[in-house]
């Protein structure tokens, strides 16, 4: 204990300023806090750097000084029977003196019984305090507690500005087509790291790789890819160097199965028809992930206890159905659909035509953003898309607002209610009455701790590392006002974009797909036997997840529904 850093002779700052990345470990038990540090020396001692304190106000120091060294911070694990305040305050500090550290709470074996606990760990997840907790090593050469941290230093190590990424694109700070290809690369899992033009992390990539400058243009360097460079690249370009296919080889046109869509749905789809030997050909016209694939973590996915980011989850489906043999073309689209006997003609766009007996679509939805770039940057600490509101139970005692006119907005201010001290309801309308259901509107009315905010739009927004205001808008005044504020729930719709499908598949007044009974209810269905549950007004042609009308608005149940769909396909394929 009371290792580097601890002193503050200014004589110790240069060899702290080049130090090994820090492990700060904090309990006011002197015994349990000697097992921790003795197990993060053991398996990352020689990488990093173990620091161990009492106290509240040690630790603070120990993170302030970090920050004004110019040291990296990883882990920061604090005992949860610390004071509330004080773990309150090293987990600020943290927040805002080290953002890309991971943060834990560090809690007793058999904690999971104390519902108290339990809350706590939710509610410091919920406003971006903490990404999860870690169990005390409770013997020696604690494997569980190692691993635990090890996937900290991993997550944290994705994010740390100085690492060296599998890819570098170096390029002008406010390039627009730099940023495009940082989000192409996030939005597809690809870990990479940035370097803006003319600074000396830039100017070391460039000596390594023997390059100039790319000025107003964009430098990719892939180091995992056998040093690859790419100079102004297309996305495709980008995606063909990392291994993503983009094209698809002259003998491989007909398939069993062709999924439209690699977001969760289609995934699933192609997970398991590949594994069951059905050939498989997977069509995605941006990333894989789809809308999961932009979410900066998915708390509430079964088996994943920390949570896990949307794109990795994407990723791991990907990787999982391409062992399986499936084939993928990305970052095109499927431009025309056509039937024939026994058999669907898709014309991908720079691909050419293929053939595929059964077709499932799982396009999914775009969901319309406020464009708001101080609020875009909270994604997932404060600010969520779509109606999830799976943050609920940690926003207890706190303030949230809902953004939306519609059902959904409606249903989710209710349910946030039961759990927050306060939740406002945007609405840009005089009233609700024009877009919501009478019953959604008594019982916000008899709600007490609900407030309607009418004619009004988010203007603004921001938070250290988490949202903590927003600036709301009076759209007959133009009258600004800030109100703090712990979350923000945008519900002001979602666009299928199935404009592009043959006027044979019917779809529902908003654009989704009809299936199952719905399409069996259609004119457009011809058939003597009733549509198969996923299956549209066109048969052997399937809509999951998002994309299919009165669809429940979730990872879980569109990979349910890629999965299940599956069983539909071969009773198809044998029993036309």
């Amino acid at each position: 204990m009371g290792g580097e850093p601890g002193g503050t002779s200014d004589q110790r700052r240069p060899q702290l300023h080049a130090a090994r990345p820090l492990l700060l470990v904090v309990d006011a038990d002197p015994e349990r806090l000697e097992r921790c540090e003795s197990e993060l020396e053991r398996a990352f001692g020689v990488d990093f750097r173990v620091r161990g304190e009492l106290t509240a106000a040690a630790a603070i120091t120990c993170l302030q000084q970090a920050h004004e060294w110019g040291q990296r911070v990883a882990v920061v694990l604090v005992d949860d029977a610390l004071d509330a305040q004080e773990r309150a305050q090293i987990l600020a500090t943290s927040r805002s003196a080290h953002p890309d550290a991971r943060r834990a709470l560090l809690i007793e074996w058999g904690a999971w019984a104390d519902r108290a606990t339990a809350s706590a760990i939710l509610t410091a997840m919920s406003v971006g305090d903490i990404n999860y907790y870690v169990l005390k090593p409770w013997t020696t050469r604690d494997e569980l507690f190692h691993r635990t941290v090890a996937e900290f230093i991993q997550e944290w190590s994705r994010y740390e500005v100085a690492n060296l990424r599998e890819v570098v694109v170096i390029a002008a700070e406010h390039s627009v087509r730099g940023q495009a290809v940082r989000s192409l690369l996030a939005r597809n899992g690809i870990p990479s790291a940035f370097r803006e033009s003319g600074t000396a992390l830039a100017n070391d990539a460039l000596k390594f790789i023997d390059e100039p400058d790319p000025g107003a243009g964009v430098l990719v360097w892939m180091p995992a890819i056998g040093g690859v460079v790419l100079h102004d690249p297309t996305d495709a370009e980008i995606a063909e160097a990392w291994g993503v296919p983009t094209a698809l080889a002259s003998e491989d046109r007909s398939f069993d199965v062709l999924v439209i869509g690699a977001g969760p749905a289609g995934l699933a789809t192609a997970v398991y028809a590949s594994s069951e030997g059905l050939r498989t050909l997977v069509v995605e016209r941006e990333s894989i992930g789809g809308q999961a694939g932009t979410s900066s973590l998915i708390r509430n996915y079964l088996g994943f206890s920390r949570g896990i980011r949307g794109s990795e989850l994407a990723q791991r489906g990907y990787q999982q159905a391409w062992v399986f043999g499936a084939h993928f073309v990305l970052m095109r689209s499927v431009e025309r659909l056509e039937m024939g006997e026994g058999h669907f003609h898709a014309v991908i766009g720079d691909v050419g035509e293929v053939t595929a007996r059964a077709v499932v679509l799982a396009t999914g939805v775009s969901y319309r953003r406020l464009e708001v770039p101080s609020l875009e940057k909270l994604l997932g600490n404060g600010v969520y898309y779509g109606a999830s509101v799976s943050e609920a139970h940690g926003l207890m005692g706190r303030d949230a607002a809902v953004v939306g006119g519609g059902n959904s907005a409606g249903q989710a201010v209710l349910h946030l209610a039961r759990y927050c001290r306060h939740v406002l309801l945007v609405i840009r309308g005089e009233d609700l009455s024009a877009s919501m259901s009478q019953y959604l509107i008594d019982a916000i009315d008899a709600a007490d701790n609900v407030t309607v905010r009418a004619s009004s739009e988010v203007a603004d927004g921001g938070g250290d590392g988490r949202l903590q205001q927003v600036t709301l808008r009076d759209r007959r005044t133009g009258e600004e006002e800030t109100i703090p504020l712990d979350g923000l729930f945008v519900m002001i719709g979602a666009v299928p974009g199935t404009n592009w499908l043959p006027d044979e598949v019917a779809r529902d007044k908003l654009g989704f797909v009809l299936s199952g009974s719905d399409a069996g209810a259609h004119e457009l269905w011809q058939q003597s036997r009733p549509p198969r549950p996923y299956e549209t007004t066109v048969p052997g042609l399937f809509a999951v997840g998002d994309v299919r009308s009165e669809s429940v608005k979730r990872v879980a149940s569109a990979v349910g529904e890629g999965s299940v769909v599956v069983s539909q396909i071969h009773t198809h394929l044998t029993v036309p």
